[in-house]
C-alpha cells in the first residue's frame, strides 16, 4: 500500500486581473520520489510553486496540505516551518558572504544579541560533508562555481530541514560534471525521504530522474504519469495539444563544393581556449558546432565577432578578409551574435519590443536636427513582431513580461534587422520550451532558406542532429572533426560524443 502524500494541492486557482494563470489544479508529492513538473513557458510552473512556497496568495477555494495538515497561503515563513524550500533557476545568494553566512541568512545564530559565526560554521560543516562538497564553510561564495553555489542552495535548504524541494531548470548553467554531481545529490535527497519537485525542459533529464511526471498547460492541470509511462511523445502530446508529428522536422542537405561559401574562418586562435580553429559556412548552410561544455563553443564564436580578441587568424566574408576587432565592425560587415544569456547581455528587460527590435538601428532613423523618425521604428518593430509571431499584446509590452521563447525572439528581431549576411546562434533554444523551440527552429530554417549563413552552437544534441546540415565538433579548444547528415538522413549522434570524448579520432 503506497504512504501517503507529503504534498496535497487541492484546486489550487489564481488570478492576476483579468488573466486567469492557474484554474481548479492539483498536485501531490511523496516523501522520497522526485516529481517532475512539465509544461511550456506560461503554464503555470511558476506560479504554482510561489503558491507553495507562500510568495503568492491562491484565489479562495484551494488547499495545500503538508504531512497531512492544512498550510496557511500567502505566508512565506509558515511554508519555511513546514518543510517548504525553493530553488529558483537564478539563485538568490549573496556573493559578498561565506557559505555559511549564506545558509542561515536571515536566520542567524546569536549569542548575547551578536552573531555568533563560529557556531554557523559549525552547523554548516556536517551539511556540506553530507552533500560531498570540497568548500569550506567560511568560502567567499562569489569565489564558487555555479554547480557549488547551487549546492550551497541545497545546503541552504537543508539547512532548514526542509521536507519539500522544489528545483526549478537547476541545470540550465551548469557543466556536465557539474549536473552529475547535483543528480548524485538529489538521489541522497531522495534516499532521506525528500520530495524533490523537478522542473525542467530537458527531457533527457526528466527520463533519468522522475518517479511521476505532472504537466500543466495554460494554467490547467492535464494529468500525471508514472515512470514506466514516460515517452517523449505523450508529454509533448499532454504539454502543448499536439501529436509530435506535428512539430518541426528538417530536410538535410549536404552543401557541396559548388555551393558558395559566405563564411570562412582560418587559423582562428586565442591561447590555450581556441587553437588554429579553420572551418567555412557556405550559402544557406546551417553548421553546427558541438562538444562538451568547456571544448571553446562560444570562445570561438566570440572570437568571429570581434568580442573577444584574437592572437591569431583571419576572417572572410564573401571571399573578402573582414576579421573584425568589435561586435561594432562585425554588425557593420553583417556579422551577427545572438548571445546564450539573453537576460543579462542580451536584452534590455525594463524595455519594450519596439526599443529592443530597433536598439541596433537606431541610427537610421536620424532625421535633420537629429531628430528621431519613430514612425520607420515603430513599422519596423511591427514588422518584425508579426513576422516572428511574437506572443504579446502589442510591440510595445515590456520584454522582462514575455516568455523565454518570445524574448529569444525579439533578440533575434534586432538581429535580423541588421540585414545580415551570417547569423551566430549560441544555445537559441536555451530555456525554452518545446513549442517555442519548434518554433524558433523553422525561423532558422526560413532564415538558411533566404541564403543566409548561420552557425548554431548547442548543448542538446538532438538540436543539433534535427537543426544542423553538418557539424563540427570541438575538444580542448580545437576542432576535433567534422560531421556530415547522409543522403538526406540526419547527423549520427554517436559520431559527435566519440569526437566530443577523443575515443575516435574524425573519420
Amino acid at each position: 500500500m503506497k504512504a501517503s502524500p507529503l504534498l496535497q494541492m487541492e484546486a489550487i486557482s489564481k488570478t492576476f486581473g483579468p488573466v486567469k494563470a492557474l484554474s481548479d489544479v492539483a498536485m501531490t508529492a511523496y516523501g522520497g520520489e522526485v516529481h517532475a513538473l512539465m509544461g511550456e513557458n506560461g503554464a503555470g510552473k511558476s506560479t504554482l510553486m510561489k503558491i507553495l512556497s507562500g510568495a503568492y496568495v491562491p484565489d479562495k477555494g484551494g488547499s495545500i496540505l503538508v504531512g497531512g495538515e492544512a498550510m496557511p497561503t500567502g505566508n512565506p515563513k509558515a511554508a519555511k516551518a513546514r518543510g517548504v524550500a525553493v530553488i529558483y533557476q537564478e539563485l538568490s545568494l549573496a556573493p559578498n558572504l561565506t557559505v555559511a553566512e549564506n545558509i542561515f541568512l536571515g536566520a542567524e545564530r546569536a549569542r548575547a544579541g551578536i552573531v555568533d559565526r563560529a557556531e554557523m560554521r559549525a552547523a554548516t560543516r556536517p551539511i556540506l560533508k553530507r552533500l560531498g562538497v570540497d568548500f569550506s564553510p567560511s568560502t567567499i561564495v562569489g569565489h564558487l562555481s555555479l554547480g557549488e553555489r547551487q549546492l550551497v542552495e541545497i545546503a541552504r535548504a537543508m539547512s532548514a530541514n526542509a521536507r519539500i524541494i522544489v528545483m526549478d531548470e537547476p541545470t540550465t548553467s551548469l557543466s556536465s560534471h557539474e549536473t552529475e554531481r547535483l543528480f548524485d545529490v538529489i538521489a541522497a535527497l531522495k534516499a532521506d525521504g525528500i520530495a524533490i519537485i523537478y522542473i525542467s525542459h530537458r527531457m533527457d533529464e526528466i527520463y533519468r530522474l522522475s518517479d511521476r511526471c505532472s504537466v500543466l498547460r495554460d494554467g490547467h492541470y492535464i494529468g500525471t504519469l508514472e515512470r514506466n509511462e514516460l515517452s517523449a511523445e505523450r508529454l509533448i502530446s499532454m504539454m502543448v495539444g499536439r501529436e509530435l508529428s506535428s512539430f518541426y522536422t528538417k530536410e538535410h542537405v549536404d552543401y557541396g563544393e559548388d555551393t558558395e561559401v559566405i563564411l570562412e574562418v582560418q587559423n582562428m586562435s586565442a591561447g590555450s581556449k581556441v587553437k588554429d580553429c579553420s572551418f567555412r559556412v557556405r550559402k544557406g548552410e546551417v553548421l553546427g558546432i558541438a562538444g562538451l561544455v568547456g571544448s571553446g563553443r562560444t570562445e570561438l564564436a566570440r572570437l568571429i565577432y570581434g568580442a573577444d580578441k584574437a592572437s591569431a587568424g583571419k576572417v572572410f566574408l564573401n571571399g573578402r578578409e573582414v576579421t573584425p576587432h568589435s561586435p561594432g565592425a562585425a554588425l557593420a560587415e553583417g556579422i551577427v551574435y545572438l548571445t546564450e544569456d539573453r537576460k543579462q547581455l542580451g536584452l534590455f528587460l525594463d524595455m519594450t519590443i519596439a526599443d529592443n527590435i530597433n536598439v541596433s538601428v537606431m541610427g537610421k532613423d536620424s532625421g535633420p536636427g537629429g531628430i528621431r523618425n519613430f514612425r520607420a521604428a515603430r513599422d519596423r518593430a511591427k514588422h518584425q513582431f508579426e513576422a516572428l509571431s511574437i506572443r504579446a499584446h502589442s510591440p510595445f509590452a515590456n520584454v522582462g513580461s514575455l516568455s523565454g521563447g518570445n524574448q529569444q525572439k525579439v533578440l533575434l528581431g534586432r538581429l535580423l534587422e541588421v540585414h545580415p549576411k551570417v547569423i551566430i546562434l549560441d544555445e537559441p533554444t536555451r530555456g525554452v520550451d518545446v513549442g517555442a523551440k519548434s518554433e524558433i527552429y523553422r525561423i532558422i530554417d526560413e532564415l538558411a532558406g533566404q541564403g543566409l549563413a548561420i552557425i548554431m552552437i548547442s548543448s542538446e544534441l538532438p538540436e543539433i542532429i534535427n537543426v544542423a546540415d553538418r557539424a563540427i565538433v570541438m575538444r580542448e579548444g580545437s576542432i576535433a572533426g567534422e560531421v556530415r547528415s547522409a543522403a538526406g538522413k540526419p547527423i549520427e549522434q554517436e559520431a559527435i560524443m566519440r569526437l566530443s570524448t577523443g575515443t575516435r579520432a574524425a573519420a
